[in-house]
């Protein structure tokens, strides 16, 4: 993987870059809509690729160790081939699953065990084991196995919690230096900086993942609970540390808004179920402010459901017709309201990008996140 840096903002941390991969390019600042288990949730891949231009995808390992299963991905040929895509794909390791799974897991400085969401069985994650279950997925991007902490865990907990990511980490680039990629192409591993809330354990954890020297760097376990401005403070402490020819990645986040005061702090890529959960239950995003199509202030509305969109559903459609096919309970609803949302999300940091290199990103944030708070 190669990274590239073709232009800083001169107000903010802010950086326009290209990210080359086995499978294509990534310009960066990029959003990654997540397709779980191989698939973005309503929307088809001809959709990703055409209208929302997606240039890669996250997919989850603890989701697709269970189903398909490694087994099928190997004799497919790995995810790319398996399901149709044939852009980059990131998988998580499967370590916030794991976290979501407190009830039934039991962690360990040997791993993490835990009980499958689907029928109960029980099943064991090294970190070795999530290096080898990655390599067989095929992804581009591959993340270290990890302990997502909890955002309101003490400072004890953290700590401990830390130290067990910390040696998980040392693990998974032992492992991932000893296997070859499965399918004759390079694949590279992005360490997860955790450390909760606590700039001292932030700092430790950002000095450790950076002594890698890895392809590019993660930032985890952060819109977890904690408020939004201790959540930038702790991204300006992390990549104040990370080195800055590598990519940062930002997990989990968030909200437009968050997307853009975390691109101002420095960081490339970003990955949310928000675009596409938010869309299945009636809520889009737009650059006038949030628009919830189940409230009958719609259900005459003939305007197009976005007049300033970049996707075919916006013009296609009316609010109105939005509006009854929620109400009607209609899959195209969850469909055209994804859409809309992916492509919203890609368009904006694609015009992030765009303001970085033109030198004016500040003064378009400003502008662009006030408008984007408000509710119509």
């Amino acid at each position: 993987m190669k990274f590239e840096i073709q232009h800083t903002d001169p107000r903010t941390q802010a950086r326009a870059g290209r990210i080359v991969t086995a499978h294509g390019a990534i310009d960066t600042p990029v959003f990654m809509p997540v397709g779980t288990q191989g698939a973005v949730k309503a929307v088809h891949h001809s959709e990703l690729r055409d209208d929302v231009d997606a240039p890669i995808i996250l997919c989850n390992t603890y989701h697709l160790y269970l189903r398909p299963g490694e087994t099928i991905l190997e004799r497919a040929g790995g995810l790319h081939r398996f399901a149709g895509w044939s852009r980059p794909i990131l998988t998580d390791s499967g370590g916030y699953q794991v976290f979501s799974l407190a009830a039934n897991r039991k962690l360990s400085s040997e791993g993490a065990e835990f009980r499958s969401h689907i029928d109960g069985s029980r099943h064991f994650f090294s970190p070795e084991r999530v290096m080898d279950i990655q390599r067989a997925i095929g992804a581009d991007i591959v993340m270290a196995f990890d302990e997502c902490c909890p955002g309101d865990a003490d400072y004890a907990y953290a700590k401990r919690s830390l130290a067990l990511t910390e040696q998980w980490l040392d693990r998974c680039v032992r492992r991932f230096g000893e296997t070859p990629p499965a399918y004759g192409y390079e694949q590279s591993l992005f360490p997860v900086v955790q450390g909760c809330t606590y700039p001292d354990l932030r700092v430790r954890a950002a000095e450790h993942a950076a002594s890698k020297e890895a392809d590019g760097n993660a930032i985890g376990g952060l819109a977890v609970g904690e408020p939004a401005e201790t959540m930038y403070g702790m991204i300006e402490v992390v990549n104040g540390i990370l080195p800055k020819d590598r990519p940062r990645y930002l997990m989990g986040v968030g909200t437009p808004v968050n997307l853009l005061e975390a691109i101002a702090r420095g960081v490339d890529m970003f990955d949310c179920i928000m675009p596409t959960r938010n869309g299945r239950n009636g809520q889009l995003f737009t650059r006038q402010g949030t628009m919830n199509m189940r409230n009958r202030k719609w259900a005459d509305d003939f305007a197009p459901i976005d007049p300033d969109g970049h996707s075919f559903v916006d013009t296609m459609y009316s609010r109105a017709y939005l509006h009854h096919l929620f109400r009607a309970g209609e899959i195209l609803a969850l469909q055209i309201a994804s859409v809309h949302n992916l492509a919203f999300y890609l368009r904006l940091v694609r015009e992030a990008r765009e303001h970085i290199a033109a030198g004016d990103f500040a003064r378009w944030k400003s502008e662009t996140s006030n408008r984007m708070n408000d509710r119509l």
